[in-house]
């Protein structure tokens, strides 16, 4: 098989190799890090917190990308011609999994002989509680610090296998990141516990904080399950009325990847205030308040403290 045209030869040799080999197969090392960025091995993920992960652990070995951009709805996501020839270089795809980028099956279609990892994997899901979707594992499973500690295990395992020479590297990174991930779940917990506890309803736009709920002791409430079924009904709507309304909720939530118009109106016809958007699904700009999922978690509960306090 010919190595694509316009690849360097360091990963027109990974490509080769992992195309014609199995998944297990290892891979020549990265270049030293001294070398230019544009040679080292490219890894693509789903979307921008778990890239955020994977450089965590990868460091300067591997060129972690993200198919889809800063700001994308990852649910629904439609692959385009120019992301399935940046992928043709790529030695590994790294997937939440959870169902979450049904399209990703597509996607990883179009790249025979290219392993993809599913991050999650090892985790028992929290099913989802209601409406279409119900008993479908809950795919959010990143916002919960303690879970996040086994996103950085795979990643860990899945770029040795990749770069066995590289297994210290990988070994020391992931275990300075999981330091990272214990002092921010202190750090949540903290935060979490001021909130009085007849406040401890977050109600958001889509259930993707149900591990994050499940941590801290908060009561999870939401208009749809699922960016990918967002519609409003009008049960939906008067559900979440009447319980911010009955639980004098001071402030609903809504996330930066979907229109805030609903819980806007939720807010209004409970009496409550619109508190904000949360990042979840997708980080900031590297200047924007959540660039990295700890600072992400961390914007996250400023928001939400502030909103239940009344503050």
């Amino acid at each position: 098989m010919a190595p694509a045209a316009g690849l360097t030869p360091l990963v027109a040799l990974l490509l080769l190799v992992v195309l014609g080999g199995c998944q297990s197969e290892s891979l020549p090392p990265p270049r030293s890090p001294s070398g230019d960025r544009s040679e080292r091995p490219l890894v693509l993920t789903t979307f921008s917190v778990l890239a955020d992960m994977a450089r965590m652990v990868a460091g300067d070995r591997l060129r972690v990308e993200s198919i889809t951009k800063i700001g994308a709805e990852i649910h629904g996501y439609e692959p385009t011609p120019s992301d399935i020839r940046r992928a043709s270089g790529a030695v590994l795809v790294l997937e939440n999994g959870f169902d979450l980028e049904r399209w990703a099956r597509r996607f990883t279609a179009n790249l025979p002989g290219v392993p993809h990892v599913f991050l999650s994997a090892g985790i028992t899901p929290l099913p989802i509680a209601a409406d279409a979707y119900r008993g479908k594992p809950n795919p959010h499973a990143w916002m919960s610090p303690r879970l996040a500690e086994v996103y950085v295990e795979n990643l860990r395992g899945a770029f040795t296998r990749l770069d066995p020479p590289g297994a210290g590297h990988y070994r020391r990174n992931a275990a300075a990141y999981r330091a990272q991930l214990r002092q921010l779940d202190l750090e949540l917990r903290r935060s979490l516990a001021s909130i009085p506890p007849q406040r401890r309803v977050l109600a958001t736009c889509e259930g993707a904080f149900s591990y994050l709920a499940r941590d801290y002791g908060l009561q999870e409430a939401y208009l749809w399950p699922v960016n990918a079924e967002s519609q409003v009904t009008p049960q939906r709507m008067a559900r979440l009325v009447e319980l911010v309304r009955r639980r004098r909720v001071p402030a609903v939530f809504c996330e930066t990847t979907v229109s805030d118009k609903a819980q806007r109106q939720v807010a209004q016809e409970s009496g409550s205030r619109y508190g904000g958007a949360f990042y979840v699904d997708s980080l900031s700009l590297p200047g924007g308040p959540a660039p990295t999922l700890l600072e992400l978690q961390r914007h996250n509960a400023r928001l939400l403290v502030s909103g239940l306090k009344g503050e």
